[in-house]
């Protein structure tokens, strides 16, 4: 029964609202006062209203479902009382008005709609002369149109569940997609932001030391190293949308740094790198940032301070690794505005590790300086030891 209920529910989906429950509300009546000439001619008008009461209300069900309910009742209690609810095989508009009820209404109209109703059962059977113990039978009926309303709240419920999973599952691709082209736009920033910063400034070089042919054949040589550089890393960063990222070769990290500093000599730049501390085994993607963060410090270093020196130094504390890098520069590049998208690029990194970034011109002196500290989290032991 429940299975030709919701076939017939599915069909009902596809047409206008209003037109099915004029079709029901008709039905209803037509069923209630199909009965007997006889028994019509003697009911006289009254049991028309009546009829009509205890159904066409139906009409406007789904818009005020306890409005309609409280209607119907009073039309079928009408019918009981005037003896004719007894010759009609089911009350059709009170139970259509009950499943309406368990579908649409909230939990306390629910209960209280469904008290009266039970009520309004017990006064019918009472009203008709029947035995109390056809009660049972009298209200199978009502838990039947009950638990169908249920079926499909509870069906309705579930559609909405999904859909709300589903569109949360579709915000979060989009958030995950948009921090993806964020990472790629920042990588390919920094690799031609800064390979083609160096390449300019090794070519003008170049350019100048022409006379000088074994100077010139060593800064054409690191041109073309570093644009062989720049190549590579732009084939990994853009393997990333193709799917073939991972199999490409790993980011530059921490031992890569020196390179990063060769470069900038070769760039006319005083460059040096230290640390203090004990250096620690961090992950792959933190030893990236902080490349990344070094590597765009120089960058605009080279672009745009005019500076002479340049010094990284890296911190290595007891839960965190700090990173700093000063310029003696007196270019544009002592104000934060001139690194422009990059220091966005910073900040980002440096956030994504729940750690900090300062930017700005030194203190004391000339030049701009570049400060971040970037938790450590705790690394697995890579001896196979298990506590025990």
């Amino acid at each position: 029964m429940i299975e030709r209920f919701e076939s017939v529910r599915r069909r009902s989906e596809s047409l206008p609202v209003l037109a099915v429950d004029a079709v029901i509300a008709v039905l209803c009546y037509l069923a209630t006062v199909a009965l007997p000439v006889k028994l019509a001619r003697e009911g006289g008008w009254p049991f028309f209203v009546l009829a009509a009461l205890a159904s066409m209300p139906l009409l406007w069900r789904r818009r005020q479902p306890v409005v309609v309910a409280g209607l119907v009742g009073a039309g079928t209690i009408g019918l009981a009382i005037t003896g004719t609810l007894g010759e009609i095989p089911l009350p059709y508009g009170q139970l259509v008005a009950t499943y309406t009820i368990a579908s649409l209404a909230s939990p306390l109209w629910r209960l209280l709609v469904m008290a009266c109703t039970a009520a309004g059962v017990v006064v019918s059977v009472l009203l008709l002369g029947q035995n109390p113990a056809t009660l049972g039978v009298a209200a199978l009926p009502f838990v039947v149109a009950y638990a169908l309303g249920v079926g499909v709240r509870a069906r309705r419920d579930r559609i909405a569940m999904l859909e709300e999973r589903t569109h949360r599952l579709a915000e979060a691709q989009e958030a995950t997609a948009a921090r993806e082209r964020e990472r790629i736009a920042r990588e390919i920033h920094d690799i031609v932001a800064h390979s083609v910063s160096l390449m300019v400034v090794q070519a003008e070089a170049g350019l100048v030391l022409a006379a000088d042919t074994d100077k010139a054949t060593q800064i054409f040589d690191t041109i073309s190293g570093t644009g062989r550089e720049a190549l590579s890393q732009l084939d990994r960063a853009l393997g990333v949308l193709r799917g073939d990222g991972p199999t490409r070769r790993p980011q530059p990290g921490l031992d890569e740094l020196p390179d990063l500093m060769d470069r900038a000599r070769l760039a006319g730049l005083d460059a040096e790198l230290s640390e203090s501390g004990r250096r620690r085994p961090v992950p792959v993607d933190l030893a990236a940032a902080v490349y990344r963060l070094v590597q765009e410090a120089v960058t605009n270093t080279v672009k745009h301070a005019g500076a002479e020196r340049l010094r990284v130094r890296l911190d290595w504390q007891q839960a965190a690794v700090r990173v700093e890098v000063t310029d003696d520069g007196s270019g544009p590049a002592t104000t934060p505005a001139a690194y422009g998208r990059g220091l966005v690029g910073m900040r980002e990194r440096v956030h994504a590790f729940g750690g900090e970034l300062h930017a700005g011109p030194r203190d004391a002196g000339a030049g701009f300086r570049v400060a971040a500290t970037l938790p450590i989290p705790a690394m697995p032991p890579t001896d196979g030891s298990r506590d025990g």
